[in-house]
């Protein structure tokens, strides 16, 4: 057994001012409670929000305090996220990885920004995965991110074997997010940390996934801190003999036949996505592609015909006209 303790932190995240000194005080609360914690994450944007014109310069002092945090308390520290500004003005969604001794071991900004609603947010390019001595591969991915299995993928076909994942999820898509993270834990055979926030930080119902997809930990929509032992050797082991002795898929996708040429933008094997129109905000009302009513006439219909129907002499009679398909 290779155990190691991860404790999600959901708390409340306000959008016009900063939430440090609540990260902060919850971090203190924590530790105080469960002491044996090695790692803390916290959801995406906790620190500052969700209004990008509160982007930070990396490094900032924020991160200098709460380097000095995790150094005192001993754990690895995942602050979440924030908006990273960059000396020529692109803004990023950017969370880092502190170590126990107050070292910034990682840096990851999120590949999917939530097109087209996050358009002052850049994309970044650059997986981030980091080892935890004597433990395993951990990696990171942000928020709309899992809802590209190839950056999962990615990570796992590198060894990851725990996928932190701080998301800001506010919206009515939270059931299907989170039927993704469990989706995810099975089909690359790994543990998930699926942290939420609230208020301007999302709708909670924060998660945890073992690798056989099997929830360890849901919260509701209330504050919560939930510190979970894992078992790296659960992970291992499944994936030398499947998912309860059953499907090996990162062995079946390590032998594949198949090459995938959608992955090749000259292919033109992703050609229907090019006719799928531009990637921006809905409009009201009907749009192409919707089934509109048909504006040919409807025909009569006779009496024999409803009487069939009907089955019987004894239908009302017919008064108007019934629309066509």
């Amino acid at each position: 057994m290779t155990p190691f303790a991860i404790a999600g932190v959901q708390m409340h995240v306000a959008a016009l001012h900063d939430n440090v000194e609540g990260m902060r005080h919850r971090l203190d609360i924590l530790m105080a409670r469960f002491p044996w914690t090695q790692m803390v994450l916290f959801s995406e944007l906790a620190p500052f929000g969700p209004l990008p014109r509160f982007a930070q310069p990396f490094p900032n002092a924020v991160l200098d305090q709460f380097c000095v945090d995790a150094r005192r308390h001993g754990v690895w520290l995942i602050p979440g996220s924030m908006f990273e500004k960059t000396p020529d003005g692109r803004i990023y969604n950017t969370s880092v990885v502190i170590n126990p001794e107050g070292e910034i071991v990682a840096k990851y900004r999120k590949m999917f920004p939530f097109r087209p609603y996050e358009t002052e947010v850049e994309a970044g390019t650059e997986f981030c995965l980091f080892d935890v001595p004597g433990v395993g591969r951990f990696g990171l991915s942000i928020c709309y991110d899992i809802w590209f299995p190839e950056t999962t993928r990615q990570l796992t076909s590198q060894g990851v074997e725990v996928l932190l994942h701080p998301v800001l999820t506010g919206t009515t898509d939270r059931d299907a997010e989170l039927a993704i993270a469990r989706a995810t834990a099975a089909q690359f055979q790994c543990y998930v940390i699926d942290v939420n926030g609230l208020g301007a930080g999302g709708v909670g119902r924060s998660l945890v996934v073992d690798p056989s997809a099997t929830v360890l930990h849901q919260s509701a929509g209330q504050e919560d801190m939930f510190p979970i032992e894992i078992d790296l050797d659960l992970v291992r082991r499944q994936r030398e003999t499947g998912m309860r002795g059953l499907g090996q898929v990162l062995k079946s996708f390590r032998d594949r036949e198949a090459e995938f040429t959608v992955y090749d933008r000259e292919s033109g094997a992703d050609a229907y996505l090019h006719g799928l129109g531009p990637l921006e905000m809905p409009g009201k009302g009907s749009r192409a592609g919707l089934r509109r009513a048909d504006p040919r006439p409807a025909p009569e219909l006779r009496r024999a015909d409803f009487d069939k129907d009907a089955g019987g002499d004894h239908a009302p009679p017919l008064t108007g006209r019934i629309a066509s398909g």
